[in-house]
């Protein structure tokens, strides 16, 4: 249950735990970037594909797609150029601003994400979600959802400080 000030040293019970969650995701991350790189993709070709994919004509501005995947535009930028060599997008300059750019999911982009989405979610499934009963699962969710909401209220009061 949230408090309503909080002490200013983590407990060594919270710091435990914190730390537990890092690790944690940091090898499922770990497991799931082997088996994107066993289709020959990386897991920022993945969220960049993933984006793309979701996107209205699987287009997106450059600094749409830095904003949906939560990443700087100068590495957005870098690893734009890399895909682009590889024929999985293309970029196109923004129709009304010369700065701007389109980063557009080519065929063989979306090849590559049909081809990598079912290992992906098998991974996803055998590393994660069948480690978890049902019940677990949905206080995980119920977990995340009060941090989620809390990192949005924390934020906007920082924002008005």
């Amino acid at each position: 249950m949230p408090q309503t000030e909080a002490p200013e040293r983590l407990s060594d019970r919270e710091l435990e735990v914190w730390r537990s969650l890092v690790e944690t995701t940091a090898e499922l991350q770990r497991l799931l970037s082997v088996e994107l790189q066993r289709v020959e993709l990386s897991s920022g070709d993945y969220a960049v594909l993933l984006a793309l994919t979701e996107a209205p004509d699987r287009t997106l501005r450059s600094s749409e797609l830095a904003d949906a995947i939560d990443w700087e535009r100068s590495r957005v930028s870098h690893h734009l150029g890399r895909m682009e060599r590889r024929g999985l997008i293309r970029r196109a300059e923004c129709p009304g601003d010369n700065r701007g750019a389109l980063v557009i999911l080519t065929d063989d982009g979306f090849a590559a994400i049909r081809r990598a989405s079912g290992p992906h979610f098998r991974a996803i499934k055998r590393h994660f979600a069948d480690a978890l009963e049902p019940r677990q699962l949905d206080d995980l969710a119920g977990v995340l959802d009060s941090i989620r909401t809390h990192l949005a209220s924390t934020t906007t009061e920082g924002q008005h400080s």
